[in-house]
């Protein structure tokens, strides 16, 4: 092959990689739909070499296109970044009945077909009927529903007038169900009987808690017309306007709500969806798994018509051996055309506790199919753990060698001798310390490290001689503390001390205190006879109070 081939080839394997790892994925916002009733059709591609817009050719025998834009994201996510390229088309059908959206071409990528229902509805379109200013059109997707199970109810408010935007929708509220929101408000344009319309939809998801009749409340919807002042001038659009306040109803809508089959197993939680998908997924593969190794298992339970707040927890894994440790599950709700989809993620680390292979159980999950009524299973095949051993967590006795009739045999030293051995040799240490503690006095002389009893003595003199009792109060009780007795007891046995310690407690406590004389409690304590008795032999080594 020339090296101009060769650059040829390179350049066109270049240009169509991106279109390999890339593909035009095509949506719309609902897919019920009545004569004149616009929606609008997502193309979208993460090639980040797209430019222009793909061919709409095919559309146009069975469409309308009433506008085309184009929106560019880009996002980073752990370092990486993804470039997200979107074409929104507002399309109109021509024709009733159902209708497909073509495939769209564009640089080589092809989107997938769209099937559609385009449906006059026989109660707002009557021969001869003339349609109210404001009027609304309530709608149930399916006339019967299972306890538990969703039902979805279509609210469109049409005006053929203009309306101010102080527009109010009485809330739905059911005490034997539960109401969800689904998305936001949507105004579109529909042409009835010739009139084109302003639309207002808005759509619930509803879930009945108890089986017989659920009767759906008629909702009220309150507005202002915006209507042109007689004296307005036909040439000024911007003229003043006047209102005119409206209210309607809608009518009320009875349910028929079946209890759980009795074909369902009792002893299963009751799980009443469309769609049901259970996925699995490693971190790392189980093809990795390693002794002591930490290994994720997440799996996820995903279906429409549910809320994650119904969905039942999963089966745990139980084998032994393995060493499992549940998250948290994590609930979440999608709302789209079809109603909730709910979502349920478990996820549990797995640590092999030794080498060799584990065999873990089907995951299934018992389900009614709401929509084929009848009872289904979803379920995740059993699954084969070969779990590798690591040289690094294996580990060996120690060997010891003896000798025995001239012999060398090799005896194993295992962990509990090792332990009994560790066990003697730490009593043996407790049994020595207790002996050289019962050789030690029982009450050991602490060394003081504070002021000496002279210097105490001194500061209580002074403080005495300044008559301030409570400088007195303080050097007393330092002296005090030093001392083989306490105060309360050498008052005791001294009744001067005594007489002049209750005048010191006296004047620090009254008003009386600045006039309190510290002479007599000095003279107390140098007339303070020394301890006697063999209780206490260390007295007889103090220093006097005061020497002279």
């Amino acid at each position: 092959m020339s090296l101009a081939r060769r650059i040829l080839l390179t350049i066109v394997l270049l240009i169509g990689l991106p279109a390999l790892g890339a593909d035009l994925k095509a949506s719309v916002d609902h897919t019920q739909l009545v004569p004149g009733e616009t929606f609008e059709l997502v193309l979208e591609s993460s090639d980040p070499t797209l430019f222009g817009k793909p061919d709409l050719t095919p559309l146009e025998p069975l469409f309308e296109v009433l506008g085309t834009r184009q929106l560019n994201q880009l996002t980073a996510s752990q370092g990486q970044t993804e470039t997200v390229t979107r074409w929104v088309v507002t399309l109109k059908p021509r024709q009733t009945g159902i209708v497909v959206v073509p495939p769209l071409m564009h640089r080589g990528m092809q989107s997938q077909p769209i099937t559609l229902h385009i449906s006059e509805s026989a109660s707002l379109v009557k021969k001869g009927q003339v349609l109210a200013p404001v009027f609304i059109d309530a709608s149930l997707d399916h006339e019967t529903v299972y306890v538990q199970a969703q039902i979805i109810l279509t609210l469109r408010i049409f005006h053929s007038v203009p309306l101010y935007d102080d527009s109010h929708l009485s809330a739905l509220s059911l005490p034997t169900a539960r109401v969800e929101r689904l998305g936001e408000v949507k105004t579109y344009e529909q042409t009835l009987g010739g009139i084109r319309h302003g639309v207002i939809e808005v759509r619930y998801a509803i879930f009945p808690q108890e089986s017989g009749t659920l009767t759906l409340p008629s909702l009220t919807f309150s507005a202002t017309t915006v209507e042109a002042s007689p004296d307005a001038q036909p040439s000024s659009p911007f003229g003043p306007r006047s209102g005119r306040a409206v209210q309607v109803e809608s009518s009320q809508i009875p349910v028929q709500v079946k209890p759980r089959p009795d074909t369902y197993p009792a002893d299963t939680p009751w799980l009443p969806a469309r769609h049901l998908e259970l996925t699995e997924a490693w971190s790392p593969q189980p093809e990795q798994a390693r002794q002591g190794a930490v290994l994720t298992r997440h799996l996820l339970l995903k279906a429409e018509g549910v809320s994650g707040a119904q969905l039942p927890p999963l089966p745990q894994t139980v084998v032994e051996g393995l060493r499992l440790y549940p998250d948290q599950p994590k609930l979440t709700n999608e709302t789209s055309e079809h109603g909730m989809t709910g979502s349920r993620e478990e996820s549990e680390a797995i640590v092999p506790g030794r080498s060799g292979t584990f065999e873990l159980a089907p995951v299934e999950v018992v389900w009614w199919n709401t929509l084929d009524d009848r009872l289904e299973r979803t379920r995740l095949p059993g699954r084969i753990l070969d779990v590798a051993a690591d040289p690094s967590l294996s580990t060996s006795p120690p060997i010891i060698t003896i000798q025995d009739n001239g012999m060398n045999e090799r005896i194993l030293l295992w962990p509990w001798q090792v332990g009994c051995f560790v066990l003697f040799l730490t009593t043996l240490l407790g049994f020595g310390l207790w002996w050289r503690a019962r050789r030690q006095p029982a009450i050991a002389r602490a060394a003081f490290s504070g002021p000496s009893p002279r210097t105490l003595l001194d500061d209580l003199r002074r403080a005495c001689q300044a008559n301030d009792p409570h400088a007195t109060r303080q050097a007393l009780d330092a002296w005090a503390r030093q001392q083989p007795e306490t105060l309360a007891d050498m008052a005791a046995r001294f009744a001067p001390l005594s007489a002049a310690l209750d005048d010191l407690n006296g004047s620090l406590y009254s008003e009386s205190g600045q006039n309190w004389q510290g002479e007599t409690l000095w003279q107390a304590f140098q007339a303070l006879p020394p301890l006697t008795g063999s209780s206490d032999q260390e007295s007889a080594s103090l220093p006097p109070l005061y020497p002279r």
